[in-house]
C-alpha cells in the first residue's frame, strides 16, 4: 500500500510540474500571477513551520519543540545568522526534552 502511495505522490507531482509549462506555451507570467507566485514559498514554509511546531499527533500542542521554534524566531527577529538561530532552537528544545 505505501509503495502505491509513494508512486501516486510522484505521479501527481510529476503532472502538476508539467501543467505550468504546458499551459504556458512559453510565455512569461503576467505580473499579477508572479507577485503571487512569489509569496507561496514564504507561506508554504510558515505553514510547515506553524503545523510541525504545533502538531501532536492529531492535536494541537505546545511542547519543547514549539518553544525552540519561538526562541529561534525571536533570536533571528534580532537580526542572528539562520545558522545561529537553528542553533539555538536545537539547545533550547534538547535542555528543555532533557528536563
Amino acid at each position: 500500500m505505501i509503495w502505491q502511495v509513494i508512486g501516486a505522490c510522484a505521479l501527481v507531482t510529476a503532472a502538476i510540474k508539467g501543467i505550468g509549462p504546458f499551459a504556458l506555451g512559453g510565455r512569461d507570467l503576467p505580473p499579477r500571477l508572479i507577485g503571487v507566485v512569489a509569496l507561496l514559498a514564504p507561506a508554504l514554509l510558515a505553514a510547515l513551520v506553524i503545523t510541525q511546531a504545533l502538531a501532536d499527533g492529531r492535536h494541537v500542542g505546545v511542547g519543547a519543540d514549539t518553544v525552540g521554534v519561538a526562541a529561534a524566531g525571536v533570536v533571528l527577529h534580532r537580526g542572528a545568522s539562520i545558522l545561529v538561530g537553528v542553533g539555538v532552537a536545537a539547545v533550547v528544545t534538547a535542555g528543555l526534552r532533557a528536563v
